[in-house]
Order: C-alpha cells, then structure tokens, then sequence
C-alpha cells in the first residue's frame, strides 16, 4: 500500500494524472489513492486541472475514451 508521500512523488513524475492511473502504478485502492489526492488538495500541495477541450479525433461522444475526459485529473502546486 502507498503512502501519502509515494502518491505525491508519482504525480510529480507524471506532471498530471488521475486517481485510476496512480493506483494502478502503486498497486492501492483506488478509493484509497482518491482520499489521499483530496488530502494533498486541501493541504494545497495540488490541485485539480479540469478537463480540456482537446479531443483527438473531435468526436468524444462516440470516442470509446469519451469517459476519459470526465476524469479529475490532478497536479502538484509549484
């Protein structure tokens, strides 16, 4: 199971992600790693980036990654 520490060092090496992809990289609960990006949150350690307009293919609706865009994503504070 990661830590709070683990969590933050892995965002700060991806610059941007989202809970499912950190827990699969450490191998924790999702809702774990959830509760834990929340916490980095409120300390204002990170933040939440909404998601983007950038579609790859301009059709998201039928785009089988159109859930993907629906994602909170998260980054460090610098």
């Amino acid at each position: 199971m990661a830590s709070l520490i683990q969590v933050r060092d892995s965002l700060a090496l991806a610059g941007r992600a989202d809970a499912r992809q950190l827990s699969r990289q450490l191998n924790t609960p999702q809702p774990l790693v959830e509760a834990m990006l929340e916490k980095l949150v409120a300390m204002r350690k990170a933040k939440t980036v909404d998601a983007d307009d950038s579609c790859l293919t301009g059709s998201c609706k039928s785009c089988a990654d159109g859930k993907k865009c629906l994602t909170v994503s998260y980054t460090l504070i610098s």
